[in-house]
């Protein structure tokens, strides 16, 4: 038993601290995977348990004002990462083929780890998402797709920062934040009432371009010749983007191209009313 707990222990060692970045393991949340783990844990205790458990009497709350100036914050904060991501990789001399990390100290090499950990820092703060869903008690929101998306950015993202910050997987980051680029500033022209969303389809269109692109992305390090970047991380991208456009496929079919279902009923003055049955939802 002794020799079990002693091999677990140099194995925690090995992998958290001999194989990872030297670079980053005095930044937020990267000396150990147990705060951020504990911070995961927390937020869906929230979001099932207790959150709901604290609504159940009370009114939703109204937060409109305050996710407006959240979505501001996050248009801002996807806009410096998908213009750092350009100007410090992909538009001087990273390759789409195969890129590696560049783990010198040197002062471009650093700025790129230190946008990657940014962007590790902006999917801690997407969860407020589901926050705001269960304070303005939209449970309906709070769907599988959604919560294994946000769940899976934050441990993706900081297996990132702690032993791939930079290189190839930055592609991702890049797409990514644009997306979020287009999504929030979508979110805040509804929440303003400034135009009616006809083109909320469009936007989960995009977000099904984007798991195909990461997923061609990643795909190549299959068949390259090896660059220096590590072909396992195909092994874990692969699978969850065709995973993702799976789940977003489906809702993308069930908001958009399967006709809803209806309830039809006649009212006393004698006139058919009819109300659809399809849920509202949100894209993720």
């Amino acid at each position: 038993m002794a020799t079990i707990i002693r091999s677990l222990i140099e194995n925690y060692r090995y992998y958290i601290h001999e194989t990872s970045d030297p670079r980053v393991k005095d930044w937020f949340l990267m000396s150990s995977p147990w705060p951020g783990i504990a911070l995961l844990g927390f937020y869906l205790y929230f979001i099932y348990r207790l959150g709901p458990s604290l609504m159940a009497n009370r009114r939703p709350f109204h937060l409109d004002r305050i996710m407006q100036i959240y979505d501001v914050i996050q248009i801002i904060l996807s806009t410096y990462l998908f213009y750092k991501a350009l100007v410090l990789g992909w538009l001087s001399d990273y390759s789409f083929a195969c890129q590696p990390v560049d783990y010198s100290y040197s002062p471009r090499a650093i700025e790129i780890a230190q946008t990657v950990h940014l962007y590790f820092v902006v999917k801690i703060i997407d969860l407020l998402d589901t926050v705001f869903f269960v304070l303005r008690k939209k449970d309906q929101q709070v769907s599988f797709l959604h919560v294994y998306h946000h769940t899976g950015m934050v441990l993706a993202s900081w297996g990132g920062v702690k032993y791939l910050a930079g290189g190839h997987s930055t592609f991702l980051g890049l797409i990514n934040s644009f997306v979020h680029m287009i999504m929030y500033t979508h979110y805040l022209v509804m929440s303003l009432k400034i135009a009616k969303p006809w083109w909320k389809k469009y936007i989960t269109q995009m977000q099904l371009i984007q798991f195909f692109l990461i997923l061609y992305h990643f795909s190549q390090l299959l068949w390259r010749e090896y660059c220096g970047f590590p072909r396992w991380t195909a092994a874990i991208f692969i699978p969850q983007n065709l995973f993702m456009i799976v789940l977003f496929g489906e809702f993308y079919y069930k908001a958009y191209i399967k006709k809803p279902k209806t309830k039809t009923e006649v009212t006393k003055n004698g006139h058919v009313k009819t109300e659809s049955l399809h849920e509202k939802q949100k894209t993720t």
